[in-house]
């Protein structure tokens, strides 16, 4: 009875360790990332890289959009501190704070979805302009459904917030399972009942349990929300004023697809698909690293920034940091080496055609070169938002936005007058395929998430000081491991070729499995003999055993 009690009461466990709470997110978000790959290996094998693919994925564009709207109420990077100030100042306070902030979101976002479901003509034009009429109105009976999973989604990241900032990750690691598991039951379950609205029934199904799954840690924690008209109107004025920035940012990168979109619907049928297919692929070291080592690390550098501790706030970033490179790393390498094996495996089956696994992986290929940047925005926008430098970010974003709307525009143009299709789809070994330009835009998005990181990095050191401790020579032993293991799981696939059938999904698998396990063992022999700090730091996490780590405080830790 005592362990069982122990296994429910893991989910109110507080976690300090950034390297424990970043591991158990990781692992959580491994959980998450096999059911996406599940849900959309059933969503490739039914409907192929096609129209009905292309208008489902135009069809999140306006919920995402207002959604990312929705942030600048809801948004953990804004609320997390000021929440944790009321709180150091009163818990009453902090409710009363919470329920103002909940109360304003409802009003706001319900506003929002109201105008947008009459201008949704108007708006489907703009998303859709290579679709015709028939597949414009398929796009807005999709829309008008999923006009209500970004009340839920947002309403789940108000929770989460206060979750967050009592560090009780085990609760918010578990809602996107749930997210996923409501999306499949739309492809298994509704769509056969409902036909292709059923698709979006499962991702407002999949959006309801990702709130839910919340409700009873926060009402243990005493902070279950209501409707209020007591509103502190100066709390939340602050709150608009420190989220607007990162609320804007955020939709920056929406219109960023908004466009990609658009232009991919007017190239061939399936382009919409390719790229969201091979985003989807690339976005799993992207949330199991970049994501859970910033999630993990903003509570605590909020803390540091407000106890005005600036040293450790710099030895945080840096540790975060350098823990992105090492796992990210080997991670894009063994995508770029394995991207066919990856997407034939993970897509390849039913009406997944062969010319569509070919162009997925090459997108997946091209997307993996900035897994690394992606990780750094995610770890440096909360950074600087927990250092209370708003504006930076946000004008930074705005940058990258434009860099890769105009990249997507001009991109295709020169490659077509300098003749650079061919080299590109030599080097991607696609030359027997004619359309290839929605590469060329995955290309685009891939340049724009470098040149972000690239800024974020050089102002985060201009803002919060140089780090002491650089990790340049930690970064050689990474890169050279890498490298070695890139060389060795590509002659392991040479090698054992000879020995499958990678005609088959299990001789496949074994092929790719054995190749990348021989890489993957070059790559920790290489570290080991380096003695890499990064790879004692995690071996020393690991040995901690975190799921059995004691209550860290059986009531909120409060700031002095």
């Amino acid at each position: 009875m005592r362990r069982i009690f122990n296994f429910f009461n893991l989910f109110h466990k507080e976690l300090s360790g950034v390297h424990q709470a970043a591991l158990l997110l990781a692992f959580s978000g491994l959980a998450s990332k096999i059911l996406a790959l599940l849900r959309d290996r059933l969503l490739a094998s039914s409907f192929g890289a096609g129209r009905t693919l292309d208008i489902y994925y135009a069809a999140f564009r306006l919920p995402d959009f207002l959604y990312n709207l929705s942030l600048f109420a809801v948004a953990g990077t804004a609320l997390i501190p000021l929440f944790l100030e009321k709180f150091s100042q009163d818990e009453k306070k902090a409710k009363e704070f919470f329920n103002g902030v909940f109360t304003i979101f409802l009003f706001v976002f319900g506003g929002l979805a109201v105008i947008s479901f009459f201008f949704l003509p108007f708006l489907t034009d703009l998303l859709g302009p290579g679709f015709s009429l028939e597949e414009k109105a398929k796009l807005s009976g999709l829309t008008k459904v999923l006009l209500l999973s970004p009340l839920f989604l947002g309403l789940s990241s108000l929770v989460s917030s206060v979750i967050q900032s009592f560090r009780r990750f085990f609760i918010y690691a578990l809602s996107p399972l749930l997210y996923n598991l409501g999306i499949i039951s739309g492809v298994v379950i509704f769509y056969p009942l409902m036909g292709e609205t059923g698709l979006a029934w499962g991702v407002v199904l999949g959006a309801l349990l990702h709130f839910l799954v919340q409700l009873p840690s926060l009402l243990k924690l005493g902070f279950l929300p209501h409707p209020t008209f007591r509103i502190l109107f100066s709390e939340i004025k602050q709150l608009i004023r420190f989220s607007l920035p990162r609320t804007i940012g955020l939709t920056v990168n929406q219109l960023v697809f908004w466009v990609i979109t658009a232009l991919a619907s007017v190239l061939a049928s399936g382009s919409i698909a390719i790229f969201n297919l091979s985003y989807n692929l690339q976005s799993i070291p992207v949330a199991l690293v970049g994501l859970s080592y910033s999630v993990a690390a903003f509570p605590g550098l909020s803390r540091l920034f407000l106890k005005n501790q600036r040293k450790e706030f710099l030895g945080y970033v840096l540790t975060a940091s350098r823990h992105i490179v090492f796992w990210s790393l080997p991670i894009s390498v063994l995508f770029i080496v394995l991207r066919a094996h990856i997407v034939r495996l993970v897509l390849g089956a039913g009406a997944f055609s062969w010319v569509d696994t070919r162009l997925t992986a090459a997108g997946l290929a091209i997307f993996s070169v900035s897994v690394i940047s992606q990780g750094f925005i995610l770890l440096f926008v909360r950074a600087f938002y927990a250092g209370g430098k708003t504006l930076r970010p946000l004008f930074i974003n705005l940058i990258s936005g434009v860099f890769i709307i105009l990249a997507s525009f001009l991109l295709p143009f020169l490659v077509r007058e300098l003749e650079w299709g061919n080299f590109l789809s030599r080097i991607l070994r696609l030359s027997d395929i004619s359309e290839i330009t929605i590469l060329i835009l995955v290309l685009a998005f891939s340049l724009g998430s470098i040149f972000n990181a690239f800024l974020l990095w050089i102002y985060f050191k201009k803002d919060f000081g140089s780090f002491k401790n650089d990790f340049s020579k930690s970064f050689f032993q990474m890169f050279f491991a890498s490298a070695a293991m890139g060389v060795l799981t590509y002659l392991g696939l040479r090698i054992f070729e000879n020995f499958f059938d990678n005609r088959t999904f299990f001789g496949l698998l074994a092929q790719g499995l054995l190749a990348g396990l021989l890489g993957g063992g070059v790559w920790f022999f290489v570290l080991k003999i380096f003695k890499n700090p990064e790879l004692k730091e995690i071996s020393s996490a690991l040995k901690r055993k975190f799921w059995k780590a004691p209550v860290v405080a059986s009531e909120p830790e409060q700031l002095p």
